[in-house]
């Protein structure tokens, strides 16, 4: 199964992708999707250690925008990137397009709980995406690319999101096959640069 990104006429000139910090739930292993827990301390820490590292990065913050996920989280982590970045929280906007995959039954439940419960998951990378009532993939993709449709090339974004979110938005820019997305890291202290078709870390 491919997985392409239409080729737009207008791409965005330069992205940092960030996800949010460790929440409540991260350190707990259980599943957040489009629910929400705030984050720990740790979280606080790792958003405002990305923002005063692309301070670094920036040359004139005032060309870039800061769009988050609509989910708490995100939110909270935004805030602390832009404390880091030294600017106000009032620049930032939220898309939903960008928020978690919606994991159904299994939000708030341990990760290990599921996995011991329904073994067969653990040898499917893909296994969040079987959650009864979660989001299809199908849909996920849309979204997605429809929020990439709309950017333009002078576009300067320092976006917030989330893990699966985060990994399937890189697929899509890099134009990777279905099944290299589920072995693409999930940092959350370390963001990635994309510009013009490539992508560092």
């Amino acid at each position: 199964m491919q997985l392409l990104v239409k080729i737009y006429a207008l791409m965005p000139a330069e992205l940092y992708l960030l996800r949010h910090g460790q929440t409540r739930f991260n350190a707990e292993r259980r599943l957040q999707g489009q629910c929400n827990s705030p984050l720990t301390a740790l979280g606080e820490r790792q958003a405002y250690a990305m923002g005063v590292t692309l301070k670094q990065h920036i040359r004139d913050i005032r060309q870039w925008q800061v769009v988050s996920s609509p989910l708490g989280r995100a939110l909270q982590t935004a805030e602390r990137v832009c404390a880091g970045l030294g600017i106000s929280s009032e620049h930032i906007r939220t898309d939903a397009r960008i928020q978690e995959v919606g994991l159904g039954q299994w939000e708030q439940r341990h990760i290990d709980e599921i996995l011991a419960s329904q073994p067969q998951l653990q040898q499917q990378p893909d296994w969040y995406l079987k959650a009864p009532q979660g989001e299809e993939f199908a849909a996920i993709r849309l979204r997605l690319n429809h929020w990439l449709a709309e950017l333009h090339a002078n576009d300067r974004l320092i976006v917030i999101s989330h893990g699966l979110t985060g990994m399937i938005l890189r697929a899509l820019l890099l134009q990777l096959p279905y099944e290299e997305i589920w072995q693409l890291e999930r940092p959350q202290d370390a963001f990635y640069y994309y510009r013009h078709g490539d992508l560092e870390k």
